[in-house]
C-alpha cells in the first residue's frame, strides 16, 4: 500500500489514523473544506464531498492504492464517492457506525450479517441535505451509504461499524458531559434501565483503521474492544478516579450520552478471525478518563 486518500477525519481519531500513515512512510493524500489544516508532510486537497463536480476536479488526474472515508453520511454522498472514485482505487474503507444496529434489542452481541446490505432500503428521496434530518437519521443514513457501496461494487470495499469512540481528546463533549456534572455534584440523567453498549478507544480505532487499510477482506466489520459496559460503570469508575462521592441518577427525557434504553453491543469476532487483536475495555478506560480529569 504505497498511496493513500483520506476524505475528511482530520480531528480526533481521523488525525490519529493520517499521522500513522504518513510515519509508515505512506504518500497520504488528506481531502477535506479545508476547516482546519491537515497534518504536515501529506498532501491536502480542499473540496466538499457534496459538490461532486468539485470533487472531481479537486481530484485531478490522482489515483491512490486505498480511500478511507471518515465522512460519508447518507446515500447520496456514497453515490457520488463511488461515481468518482470508480477507477481511481482498488479498495475503499468506510468509517461507519455501531448506531447501524440502533433499532434492535438483544442480549447477544449483533454480529455484522443481521444487517442485510442486498436487500437493505435505499431511500434517496428523503431530505439527506438537510443538516437535522440527517443527525436524527445517523444510523440509518451510514446504513444505506454502506449498502450504495456494496451493490455491485466498482472496487473492494469494507465498512468499519465502529463501536462508541472514547478519548481525552473527544471534541464532541460527550465525556465532557460527565466529568463536568460529577466534579459539581450534579445529577446524571440516565434512562430507566440503561443499557450496555460497545466502545473502542481513539488510538485502537486508529489501528484499525490503518490496518483495515492494508488487508484484503471486504463487507461490513465490526471494531470494538472486549467488554462492553453501561452508563453507571462509566460514571461510576469516573467517580472514583475522581475523588467524587457517590453518582446520582435521574431519569428524564434529556438522557446523557452513552445512556442506552437497547442492547446493542456487537460481537467483534470477526475481525478477530481475521487477525486484529482488541485490547479490553478496562484497559483504557482509566487511562481516558485520566485524560478528560485533567482537561476539566
Amino acid at each position: 500500500m504505497n498511496s493513500v486518500c483520506v476524505i475528511g477525519g482530520n480531528r480526533y481519531f481521523g488525525r490519529r489514523v493520517i499521522e500513522r500513515l504518513r510515519d509508515a512512510g505512506t504518500d497520504v493524500t488528506v481531502i477535506n473544506r479545508g476547516s482546519s489544516p491537515a497534518p504536515e508532510g501529506v498532501r491536502h486537497l480542499i473540496a466538499d464531498r457534496d459538490d461532486e463536480d468539485g470533487l472531481r476536479e479537486a481530484l485531478a488526474d490522482r489515483s491512490f492504492d486505498v480511500v478511507i472515508d471518515q465522512v460519508c453520511y447518507t446515500p447520496p454522498q456514497a453515490a457520488a464517492a463511488r461515481r468518482v472514485f470508480a477507477g481511481r482505487t482498488r479498495r475503499y474503507v468506510m468509517t461507519s457506525t455501531i448506531e447501524v444496529y440502533s433499532a434492535l434489542d438483544t442480549n447477544a452481541p449483533v454480529t455484522e450479517d443481521v444487517i442485510d446490505l442486498a436487500t437493505l432500503p435505499v431511500r434517496m428521496d428523503l431530505p439527506w441535505h438537510e443538516p437535522d434530518f440527517v443527525e436524527e437519521h445517523y444510523g440509518a443514513g451510514k446504513a444505506q451509504a454502506e449498502a450504495v457501496f456494496a451493490r455491485e461494487p466498482v472496487f473492494d470495499f469494507v465498512s468499519v461499524r465502529t463501536g462508541h469512540v472514547m478519548g481525552g481528546a473527544d471534541f464532541t463533549g460527550r465525556l465532557d458531559h460527565y466529568t463536568t456534572r460529577i466534579r459539581d455534584g450534579l445529577p446524571v440523567v440516565v434512562h430507566r434501565e440503561p443499557r450496555p453498549s460497545s466502545f473502542i478507544n481513539s488510538r485502537e480505532i486508529a489501528d484499525f483503521l490503518v490496518w483495515t487499510a492494508e488487508s484484503s477482506f471486504t463487507g461490513p466489520v465490526n471494531a470494538c474492544s472486549h467488554g462492553p459496559f453501561d452508563v453507571t460503570y462509566l460514571c461510576d469508575t469516573l467517580s472514583a478516579a475522581a475523588g467524587a462521592g457517590p453518582v446520582t441518577y435521574t431519569t428524564g427525557r434529556d438522557t446523557s450520552p452513552f445512556s442506552f434504553d437497547r442492547a446493542y453491543a456487537m460481537d467483534n469476532g470477526r475481525a478477530v478471525r481475521l487477525g486484529f487483536v482488541f485490547s479490553h475495555t478496562a484497559d483504557w478506560l482509566p487511562h481516558v478518563i485520566s485524560e478528560a480529569l485533567a482537561c476539566v
